[in-house]
């Protein structure tokens, strides 16, 4: 049901948003507001170790330790289904897929953020970014909704967790509303262009 479309301009937008380039602009618009908001260096640090941690207890533990120990084949690569899947431009991702590590990065970061910044409007922004992130993998047919399920869940507890150690070592600083506007608007704008760009390719004979 969720896997591919006969839409080219869906799987040129599919392709722009399932990329880590894309998110370069609201990850810069992050930092600029960790920046602004906090008046010390250690405590800007502080703020990108966290988020570190965060990418790397989600996605690098998945990558380097789960993904092999449990080897479940992605859908793509499945021996019983694997031509069955619908992919874009042959992209079927690497050989495993459990769980997923773009659902777990992206909601992981998405939480740490916004129990951090503590803004309603942005907390609804990033977490519909983590959804976006997951719909993409569903429809490229490199992940079984149930590694995207483990994947938010494991990025629940990763950005949680991560928030309460941080909180632990230091208090967090005040973040203006009017700074916070800042990744919901780039993050828009993102979105934008991922469209526009999606559809001059995809009227490209």
């Amino acid at each position: 049901m969720v896997n591919g479309s006969e839409s080219l301009f869906v799987d040129y937008l599919v392709l722009v948003l399932t990329n880590a380039k894309t998110w370069i602009p609201l990850y810069l618009a992050l930092f600029y507001v960790v920046l602004r908001s906090n008046r010390s260096a250690p405590q800007v640090w502080l703020v990108l170790a966290a988020a570190g941690l965060c990418v790397l207890l989600a996605g690098t533990v998945d990558d380097t330790i789960i993904k092999p120990l449990v080897a479940r084949w992605r859908p793509g690569h499945d021996p019983e289904i694997g031509m069955l899947v619908d992919t874009v431009d042959g992209y079927r991702g690497g050989k495993y897929g459990f769980f997923s590590a773009h659902a777990a990065n992206t909601f992981s970061i998405a939480l740490f953020f916004s129990l951090l910044m503590r803004h309603r409007l942005l907390t609804a922004a990033l977490v519909l970014w983590s959804f976006i992130n997951c719909w993409t993998r569903l429809y490229l047919g490199v992940h079984y909704p149930g590694d995207i399920a483990v994947g938010l869940i494991w990025g629940t507890i990763v950005g949680y967790g991560v928030f309460r150690l941080y909180a632990r070592i230091t208090r967090p600083a005040i973040y203006p509303a009017r700074l916070c506007d800042i990744p919901i608007a780039i993050l828009s704008l993102t979105l934008v262009c991922a469209l526009g760009i999606a559809l001059v390719r995809a009227s490209i004979p």
